[in-house]
């Protein structure tokens, strides 16, 4: 499998991935407040911390996941991610109860899903010239993803809650069967470094952070602005619903709104404009739109301008490519595995905290006698004009 080949399939395996993620965040809310039989909005208490036990397990495993992708190659470790991502759905379809959420959220967690080994995988085949194009392109695949993802399961969703995760597990266990026929191994033996546990054990990770002093302020902004982030992801669903009355054929809509403009920006333009403007103005832009745009949404007054705004919110994608591109420039071809594993450990605990906090302020402000239930959005984009401040300053 030649490189043009092989990053073709990385791209087409995260396009499915994140449509299998996409199909369940429509249905994920109704499903929360149908099994603990409460209300839309009570359901906020739950639906935090079962996006957060992810992120716990992401960050508990991704140091070992990248380690092993080192160890024993990329193409053995992403379809044992693949896997865990399919039984995750499974798990959920089933779910009796909260508990048996939480516990299918924890093994897909655990697997850490692909990410981790698939941007590996992309920078093994990169050349620095291209890399923030292909990590852009990484991003491009999630919004195709989300593109096709959310308008599935807002339909299967209005039919039956639960359809969305079935029809998920069978998309990720097919390109489970695919991967397993098709894809070839990027990182050869002689670049390939014995496991530690010591190195890959998230407090282990961490302190590997010392290899990467020029960097340490870097990962404080990736913290920030995943941080900030979490305002969009984890109450979106909520904030439609409440405030616009949506149902969730309504949010699986805009969610491929999204979707459709992340991959015209991502796609067709990351590369562009990191040729034209270089990687550290790119996600200062990129930034600098975010914070603005993420105002103008907590404060939108109709629907229709939550759409109005999709399209510069689909530039908040370009930084953290951008940012990926300069960590992975000055860090060696044995190394790549970890240092994902590493950014991902620090974006997860960004991902542990986020949710939690974003509902339960979204829960406060919308029990207030005067509800506000933009809030999260100004709190998120708090977080990212901070990120962008110590962006600039670590630039200097």
């Amino acid at each position: 499998m030649n490189q043009k080949n092989a990053f073709l399939f990385i791209f087409i395996t995260i396009v499915i991935d994140s449509t299998g993620l996409g199909i369940i965040i429509p249905s994920l809310p109704s499903l929360v407040a149908d099994i603990a039989h409460i209300s839309i909005k009570e359901s906020a208490k739950y639906y935090g911390p079962i996006l957060g036990c992810y992120a716990f397990m992401q960050f508990l495993f991704s140091p070992i996941i990248g380690a092993l992708s080192d160890r024993f190659g990329r193409r053995p470790i992403l379809l044992m991610s693949l896997f865990g991502l399919g039984v995750d759905y499974v798990f959920m379809y089933f779910a009796p109860s909260i508990v048996w959420l939480v516990v299918g959220r924890c093994l897909a967690g655990m697997f850490g899903a692909s990410y981790t080994t698939a941007t590996a995988y992309i920078a093994d085949i990169s050349t620095p010239e291209n890399k923030t194009k292909n990590f852009g392109m990484v991003g491009a695949a999630f919004g195709i993803g989300f593109v096709i993802g959310p308008a599935i399961g807002g339909l299967l969703g209005d039919f039956n809650m639960r359809m969305p995760f079935l029809f998920a597990a069978g998309l990720s266990l097919t390109n489970l069967i695919y991967g397993y026929i098709v894809l070839k191994e990027s990182l050869s033996l002689e670049n390939r470094r014995a496991f530690s546990w010591k190195r890959s054990n998230p407090i282990g990770a961490f302190f590997q952070l010392k290899k990467y002093k020029n960097f340490a302020w870097v990962f404080v902004v990736l913290f920030l602005l995943f941080l900030g982030s979490m305002a969009i992801q984890s109450t979106w669903n909520y904030y439609t619903i409440e405030k616009f009355g949506w149902k969730i054929r309504d949010v699986g809509y805009s969610l491929t709104a999204v979707g459709v403009c992340i991959a015209i920006i991502q796609g067709g333009l990351a590369g562009k404009i990191s040729q034209k403007f270089g990687d550290e103005k790119t996600a200062t832009l990129s930034m600098l739109i975010t914070v603005f745009t993420m105002l103008a949404i907590a404060f939108a007054s109709n629907s229709w301008m939550l759409y109005a705004f999709m399209l510069p919110y689909a530039f908040s994608g370009l930084a953290h490519p951008a940012i990926s591109s300069i960590m992975s420039n000055k860090t060696s071809e044995n190394e790549q595995g970890e240092l994902q594993g590493v950014m991902t450990s620090v974006l997860s605990i960004a991902e542990i905290i986020g949710p939690p906090m974003m509902m339960a302020i979204f829960y406060f402000f919308s029990t207030l006698s005067n509800p506000i239930l933009g809030m999260p959005f100004v709190f998120g984009s708090f977080f990212i004009l901070i990120a962008l401040i110590v962006f600039r300053r670590v630039v200097k």
